[in-house]
């Protein structure tokens, strides 16, 4: 049974989320279409684009993302706080970039001195706005519908793009977080369009890996060490992208950059004992902190999406979360 949308993003749970959207009538996002012949990769460019303003204007930031043929994956942290804390101004100036406004802002913005009944109803604008800008379902009909419409355009057709409305996961703990983070970075390597996370295009451990390296080549030739190098967990990763810090540092993703690039590697390599390079027997760094398995971790990262319904955790986390939405349980919990 298909459950609300306003039963499944949960903010007082967890603030991370995996979504997925997948394209209706064979249409590409990216790569070759076998029954035309056209290359779409260009597409994952506008997606990517697309993805990184969103949460430049929201309270979203995105933890990890995978552009694939006819779908994409996202890891999303809500930042309500950030949103709740903004100014009045801060709000208009964000809902201004992506929307049309109001005549009553336009007033309010220009100086005009409002009288009590629209400045009530100034107030409750911009509350909507606000929350808007923190809602999960708000950034992506802004994507999908962008996306959607850039498509249609070059297609030179109208019509359905998307195959109805996204899929969604709470991710209810931190091994959740993680897991499905590394399964939507190894996408390509699962569908063994990549041998390498360096080849593995339009991806956040791309990304993440070319920054890492761009970094350190920097401090190389500049003659430092990365011990003396100020704001290192800052600079060293994209800006566009949640930053990994560890549980020491406030507003990352709990874990150092370096031991994820580990973890991610390795499972890579597990997951396709084919792929290139020698597979490192040592148990990476954080499925000790975590006290994984290693089965129980692979068999997360290759099956994800299928492993867990709309929740993903512990199955104490699941058992917990379920009764507290008085639902018997959720698939995940064995």
């Amino acid at each position: 049974m298909t459950r609300a949308r306003k039963n499944l993003i949960d903010l007082a749970s967890t603030s991370y989320y995996h979504l997925i959207a997948r394209c209706v009538r064979q249409a590409y996002l990216c790569g070759n279409d076998k029954h035309t012949g056209k290359n779409f990769d260009h597409r994952r460019e506008w997606l990517v684009e697309r993805i990184k303003l969103l949460s430049s204007v929201f309270a979203i930031e995105i933890a990890a993302y995978a552009i694939m043929s006819n779908h994409y994956h996202l890891v999303v942290n809500v930042n309500r706080q950030q949103a709740l804390e903004w100014s009045d101004e801060e709000v208009i100036k964000r809902w201004y970039q992506l929307y049309n406004g109001h005549m009553l802002v336009d007033r309010y913005i220009n100086g005009e001195q409002l009288d009590e009944p629209s400045l009530l109803f100034f107030n409750e604008i911009i509350a909507k706005w606000r929350e808007r800008l923190y809602d999960i379902s708000w950034y992506m009909k802004n994507l999908n519908e962008y996306i959607a419409r850039e498509a249609n355009k070059e297609d030179n057709c109208t019509g359905k793009y998307w195959e109805g409305r996204y899929k969604s996961q709470a991710l209810l703990d931190q091994t959740a977080v993680l897991s499905c983070m590394a399964y939507v970075d190894l996408n390509p390597i699962r569908a063994n369009i990549a041998d390498t996370l360096e080849d593995s295009d339009f991806t956040s451990i791309q990304e993440r890996i070319a920054h890492f390296k761009a970094f350190t080549a920097d401090v190389m030739k500049a003659n430092k060490s990365l011990k003396q190098k100020d704001n290192i967990q800052h600079e060293s990763q994209p800006a566009q992208l949640k930053p990994f810090g560890g549980n020491d540092i406030k507003h990352t993703i709990p874990f150092a950059l370096l031991d994820y690039i580990e973890l991610v590697d390795w499972s890579g390599r597990h997951i396709d004992p084919k792929k290139k390079g020698h597979i490192n027997h040592t148990v990476p760094k954080a499925l000790l902190t975590l006290n994984i398995e290693e089965a129980q971790w692979l068999e997360s990262v290759k099956r994800f999406r299928h492993q867990y319904s709309n929740f993903a955790g512990s199955k104490q986390r699941l058992k917990q979360h379920a009764a507290s939405n008085d639902v018997k349980w959720y698939k995940g919990t064995g």
